[in-house]
C-alpha cells in the first residue's frame, strides 16, 4: 500500500516538472514574440496555454484525491500542499505569458523603441533563468537554493521600473509611441508579477521543509 502511495507522490513530482518546463517555454516564446514582433509565435503561446491549464487542473485533482484517500500527515501532507500551491503559481505565470502574447498581437505595426525592447528581452531572460532554477530547487526540495532565487526578484523589479520610466519618457517625447509604450509598461508589469510568483514558489519550498509559511523579503512569518 505504501509503495502505491509513494508512486502517486512521485507522479505529482513528475507532473509539476512537466508543467514547469511548459511554463518556462511559454515565457521564452512570449518574450521572443513580443520583441521580434512575431504575431504567429504569439498565437502559438496562446494556443499552447490550454495544455498548461489542463496540467494544473489534473495536478489539483490528483492532490485532492490523494489527500482524501490516503489522509496523509506531516511531511507527506506538506509535500502535497506544496505541489498544489506551487502549480497554481506556475499556471498564473503561464497566464501572464498569454497576456504578453496578446500585447504582441495588439501592437504589431506600431512604432517601437529598440532600447526599451532590449531591456524587456533582458528581463525576460532573467525570468526564464529564475523559472528554470525554481523548478530545479523544487525537484531537489532545496530551500537554500529557493532563498537565493527569491533574492533575484529585486533585480526584476528594478528592471521593470526602468522599463516603465523609459516608456513614460518616450510617451512624452514622441506621441507616436504612446500605444507601443503603453504595452511596454504592461509587459514589464507581467514580467514583474512572474518574479513574484517565482518568489511564491520559493516560499512553498521553504514551507515543505519547515512547516512555516514565510513571506520572503518581509518580516512576517506564519506558523503552521
Amino acid at each position: 500500500m505504501r509503495r502505491v502511495y509513494e508512486e502517486e507522490l512521485s507522479k505529482l513530482h513528475s507532473q509539476f516538472f512537466q508543467m514547469g518546463n511548459r511554463v518556462n517555454e511559454a515565457i521564452y516564446k512570449s518574450i521572443k514574440a513580443f520583441t521580434n514582433h512575431d504575431k504567429e509565435l504569439a498565437k502559438l503561446v496562446i494556443e499552447e496555454d490550454r495544455k498548461i491549464n489542463e496540467l494544473e487542473h489534473q495536478l489539483e485533482q490528483d492532490c485532492i484525491e490523494l489527500i482524501a484517500l490516503q489522509q496523509p500527515v506531516t511531511a507527506d501532507l506538506r509535500k502535497i500542499i506544496t505541489v498544489m500551491k506551487a502549480s497554481a503559481d506556475l499556471e498564473r505565470m503561464g497566464d501572464h505569458a498569454v497576456s504578453i502574447s496578446k500585447s504582441t498581437i495588439r501592437v504589431k505595426g506600431n512604432k517601437r523603441n529598440k532600447e526599451i525592447e532590449d531591456k524587456i528581452s533582458l528581463a525576460g531572460e532573467k525570468i526564464k533563468v529564475m523559472g528554470q532554477e525554481i523548478i530545479d530547487a523544487y525537484i531537489q526540495y532545496d530551500s537554500s537554493k529557493a532563498l537565493k532565487i527569491a533574492e533575484k526578484d529585486e533585480a526584476i523589479d528594478y528592471l521593470a521600473d526602468e522599463i516603465k520610466k523609459a516608456s513614460i519618457d518616450e510617451m512624452r517625447r514622441d506621441p507616436d509611441l504612446v500605444l507601443g509604450a503603453t504595452d511596454y509598461i504592461l509587459v514589464s508589469t507581467y514580467i514583474e508579477r512572474m518574479g513574484d510568483y517565482i518568489t511564491n514558489i520559493s516560499e512553498w519550498i521553504l514551507y515543505f521543509e519547515t512547516g512555516v509559511i514565510q513571506e520572503l523579503n518581509t518580516h512576517h512569518n506564519y506558523e503552521e
